[in-house]
């Protein structure tokens, strides 16, 4: 069958003819298992019928939903876009009419991930409401592109991205906002704010940058965005975590450009200084991704929906 884009408007509508209820359901217990053996398993049906009515939807959408492999199969870019369409409302059907919620089973654990300074800082505290009313959570850390690999292969529940998950494999929503300041202890701030005011950024040249990672990603944006140059700095102290990257400049190490959410309690406690006053501080969006299609489980709705509201896990910025 010919693929084209859903966006092509000589594209036919994904669902223009009305299927049957029962194929959208095999389709997403196929989409889930990733197998018509084990859809097979799951609905009670023998597996030629799966397989049939697989092919049926196939040729009501005309496209192709899964390409088959020597083990199973793998969705089409169409597919997870039907997933994304019909699994919520037939979850909602199943939950409504074939089970008693008295019966179900415990939920599973809900599985989220994202950047441990944000996790630790704003997302845990608020998160601990959901616990103590019966809601079991299993936590990950990390940096963006990996857990969102490891999202679209079902292994999390929910990922807090610090960039925008891109294709169709993925559902996002804006979090919050992150804004970033250049930093440093008042020690090295009395010697070179001043200088800095009338130099420029190589007033800092002098005093060592203390950063999460070796390519500087948070430093370099911010001296393209507020200084409209390049930078030329080198670490002096690499900490592969913000929260390291903050003890060490508070400790005298140096300086750095950090999201100001981490530095509310050292600004407040003079701890920390603003080195450069700016009306347009560098921002960067946090995302929430979730994976259309995954198993209904209430408790991954609980958390996204919290999450989703304004509260004290999304951190705005110090003042």
């Amino acid at each position: 069958m010919r693929h084209t884009h859903p966006d092509d408007p000589a594209t036919p509508p994904l669902l223009a003819a009305q299927p049957d209820l029962n194929l959208l359901r095999t389709f997403l217990a196929v989409y889930r298992s990733g197998s018509f053996t084990a859809a097979a398993s799951l609905l009670g049906l023998s597996q030629p019928t799966v397989t049939t009515q697989i092919r049926n939807l196939e040729r009501t959408t005309g496209h192709d939903l899964f390409e088959r492999l020597p083990r199973g199969v793998t969705p089409t870019p169409l597919a997870h876009d039907l997933a994304a369409r019909v699994a919520t409302p037939l979850d909602a059907l199943t939950a409504a009419t074939g089970h008693d919620p008295e019966h179900l089973p415990p939920a599973a654990p809900v599985h989220l991930a994202g950047p441990a300074e944000y996790l630790c800082t704003c997302v845990m505290a608020s998160l601990a409401p959901l616990v103590a009313d019966g809601v079991r959570l299993r936590i990950t850390t990390g940096l963006a592109e990996p857990l969102l690999d490891e999202l679209r292969a079902g292994r999390y529940d929910l990922v807090i991205s610090t960039t925008r998950p891109r294709g169709r494999a993925l559902l996002s929503e804006p979090l919050a906002d992150e804004e970033f300041a250049l930093v440093a202890a008042p020690t090295w701030a009395h010697r070179v704010k001043n200088r800095l005011a009338e130099e420029g950024p190589t007033a800092l040249h002098e005093v060592p940058l203390v950063t999460y990672a070796e390519d500087l990603p948070i430093v370099r944006r911010y001296w393209r965005h507020v200084f409209g140059r390049r930078l030329t700095c080198r670490a002096s102290l690499t900490v592969p975590d913000l929260r390291g990257v903050l003890a060490a400049v508070v400790a005298g190490a140096g300086f750095s450009v950090l999201p100001t959410y981490l530095c509310r309690d050292a600004f407040a406690s003079g701890a920390l200084v603003l080195l450069h006053e700016t009306d347009d501080p560098p921002i960067n969006t946090a995302y929430l991704a979730q994976r259309p299609g995954t198993p209904y489980n209430p408790h991954v709705i609980r958390v996204r929906d919290h999450l989703l509201r304004p509260g004290p896990h999304v951190c705005e910025p110090a003042t």
